[in-house]
């Protein structure tokens, strides 16, 4: 698209444009349309793939015991690949958008120097960011709403299935409930910011991946195990093993004294003599930590309060800087 055709499109969008985008929204529209289409469309791919395996789910469990090994060793063979390929698209989405759509929605106008014609000759800065920014995150949020409620639909009958009921740190917290639209939201946002600093889209494009890959580290080690307190249960060292829900999360065990002194779980193992060790140090029981089920929604909230947070002050400095610096 050329320049002229650009600047045409913005003064006269609203002549040409029909239904509910008009104007600017409809320049927007036309300039992202591929990206915005691609997104819809695998959405409603993804979708429909989530409620057709739900169908064989649910006619699988049929009301079984989710507890009992033979049901989780068969619900493995038949399901377990396909709701890890589901976790895995559902994990790469924020930064697919990021990379793809956040990254190149300020820098492509930069770098042809479009923006700084439209913004002069057709409509105000103040109108065009608003648009700019409002109809593709607003496509995010739509989008990434759907597939989380419709993959939670899915996933939750088999919870204590799912990769092992492992519902913290192998997928289902980030990809289901609010995370993954606050994620993707987030990660957009840092991806338009990074973009109207660098200027140029495919620079923008690879320092936004290398970013969406630095944030997912710390997401996932520092932060997303902070945002509940682990329940502990106690109980001899020589006895049985807690009976945890079966959509419980194990993170941690440790062995302990009477009086509570934590030491690490291997602590006397590897000793000549491991049971002289432990009197020594006075261990007499071993501590299970551990998250349960209805502590989800609440770390989710939680979680995504943080990364809402974050995103507000991205786009206030992405809005400053565009309204204060030069095109």
């Amino acid at each position: 698209m050329s320049t002229a055709t650009t600047t045409h499109e913005a003064g006269t969008g609203g002549g040409t444009a029909s239904g509910p985008l008009r104007g600017t929204l409809w320049l927007v529209w036309r300039r992202h349309r591929a990206a915005l289409l691609t997104g819809i469309l695998v959405t409603l791919a993804a979708c429909a793939l989530f409620s057709y395996q739900r169908i064989g789910l649910m006619d699988f469990l049929g009301g079984k015991d989710a507890g009992t090994e033979a049901l989780q060793e068969d619900f493995r063979s038949r399901f377990g690949s396909a709701f890890s390929s589901d976790i895995q698209f559902l994990q790469v989405v924020p930064v697919i958008v990021a990379v793809f759509l956040g990254a190149p929605l300020i820098s492509a106008e930069l770098e042809r120097g479009t923006l700084r014609l439209v913004t002069t000759q057709s409509v105000g800065r103040g109108r065009w960011l608003a648009a700019t920014l409002a109809l593709p995150l607003t496509a995010v949020v739509v989008c990434t709403t759907l597939l989380s409620v419709v993959f939670q639909w899915l996933w939750t009958p088999a919870r204590s299935l799912v990769v092992g009921g492992d519902w913290l740190s192998s997928g289902p917290f980030d990809v289901t409930g609010p995370v993954l639209v606050a994620k993707t939201l987030f990660l957009t946002a840092v991806g338009i910011a990074l973009g109207k600093l660098i200027k140029r889209v495919v620079p923008a494009m690879l320092v936004t991946a290398f970013t969406a890959a630095a944030v997912s580290l710390v997401w996932g080690e520092k932060v997303r195990p902070l945002l509940g307190t682990a329940h502990s249960t106690t109980y001899p060292y020589n006895g049985n093993g807690p009976d945890l829900a079966s959509d419980a999360v194990r993170i941690d065990d440790w062995v302990a004294t009477a009086d509570g002194r934590l030491f690490g779980f291997s602590t006397c193992v590897h000793d000549a003599h491991p049971d002289a060790c432990r009197a020594k140090l006075g261990i007499v029981h071993r501590v299970t930590e551990y998250f349960s089920y209805d502590q989800m929604a609440g770390m989710q909230w939680l979680g995504t309060a943080a990364l809402l947070a974050l995103t507000a002050l991205v786009l206030a400095f992405v809005v400053w800087r565009a309204r204060r610096r030069p095109l």
